[in-house]
């Protein structure tokens, strides 16, 4: 199967993706994190990131693999573990600009259409479920408060960035909500045969088991 979850950052989609991709012994595809090697990349060269033809052609040239462990999936950018990275939020704002432009996505959806052709994968994103497989054989779409997503963020990143705000992130949550939902290309939207799941109030054990069960249709 190809199992898509498309959602806000922030909801959970990531963690449980991965899970799920574990218990199912399935590959899991973090579809961010490529746009995330390409900002990466593009601020270690000092490039602006709106040159939208330097983007594309980093984007074009990215060497990027996911490589699972007993703890964490690494992500290799050319041979070097860039996972760490590739989660700071200068990155994960480098990665909501490269993200909207037409030939980088153009280009990594290609890409990522080809990592899961042959199945048995969950890829998770914003745009997976309509653009780059909307015939995937199970959909979800996650959702989740604003604050709640922020505070997920926060915890998530406090230990390594000691001057972090938890307002600051929730209002930069709520700043890349708006620039997913109305950008012109691939905005995030539910797809109309995709199961909504609000990880608001729920354990990723409990979100993990909803969504494991509706794969199996139990």
């Amino acid at each position: 199967m190809i199992i898509a979850i498309d959602g806000p950052a922030g909801s959970g989609k990531s963690t449980v993706a991965k899970l799920i991709a574990k218990r199912l012994n399935y590959r899991y595809i973090d579809t961010g994190a490529m746009y995330r090697a390409v900002a990466w990349i593009a601020q270690k060269k000092g490039l602006d990131l709106t040159d939208e033809s330097a983007m594309a052609d980093i984007a074009g040239s990215l060497n990027i693999e996911f490589v699972p462990g007993p703890d964490r999936q690494a992500v290799l950018v050319d041979g070097k573990d860039a996972t760490d990275f590739l989660k700071s939020e200068t990155v994960g704002r480098g990665a909501a600009t490269v993200a909207a432009q037409k030939f980088v996505r153009e280009v990594l959806v290609a890409q990522q259409r080809h990592i899961g052709e042959t199945g048995n994968v969950v890829m998770d994103g914003r745009d997976i479920g309509t653009v780059v497989f909307p015939h995937a054989d199970k959909k979800f779409f996650f959702v989740a408060d604003a604050e709640e997503r922020g505070r997920r963020r926060y915890e998530e990143l406090k230990d390594k960035n000691p001057g972090l705000d938890l307002k600051t992130i929730i209002e930069e949550i709520r700043q890349r909500d708006h620039e997913d939902r109305n950008r012109k290309i691939s905005p995030l939207v539910k797809a109309n045969d995709a199961l909504e799941v609000d990880t608001t109030r729920f354990s990723i054990e409990e979100v993990t088991d909803h969504v494991f069960k509706n794969i199996n249709n139990l």
